[in-house]
């Protein structure tokens, strides 16, 4: 059997040569991103990327399920209420966020479970007190 190619063209060299002769031509040039490492290439894999990278890129976000959003809520409050100005605005934020997490646990949410109990205000009170 012979090593020739079908109508004797090397493929590879024609397409080594093709893209040679554009990088000659400058056709390369004003690529996006030409010079820049390729993003996120040090994260791990996700199947969905190409679809968050869009939602970025056209300024949008998808609403997190009731459950996840209480708990970022409540994530926020916390934080909230250890910067708050007084003790007073911080037993507010806290209350606020244990009102909405407790009617949560009675009347139940759509998403993954929960798994979050009111705050204890004494604590966080007590937590701000120390950090001032």
């Amino acid at each position: 059997m012979s090593d020739r190619k079908p109508y004797g063209v090397n493929f590879e060299s024609w397409i080594d040569r093709q893209i040679r002769e554009a990088e000659e031509r400058g056709e390369f040039d004003d690529l996006p991103g030409k010079g820049k490492p390729l993003p996120d290439l040090d994260k791990p894999y996700d199947e969905m990327w190409w679809i968050k990278q869009k939602l970025r890129s056209e300024g949008l976000s998808m609403p997190l399920p009731p459950t996840l959003q209480l708990r970022k809520d409540a994530e926020e409050a916390l934080a909230e209420a250890r910067a708050a100005r007084s003790e007073r605005e911080a037993r507010q934020v806290v209350e606020e966020i244990n009102a909405r997490i407790r009617e949560a646990i009675r009347t139940g949410l759509s998403g993954p479970p929960l798994n979050l109990l009111p705050y204890d205000v004494e604590k966080v009170v007590a937590e701000w007190r120390a950090a001032r």
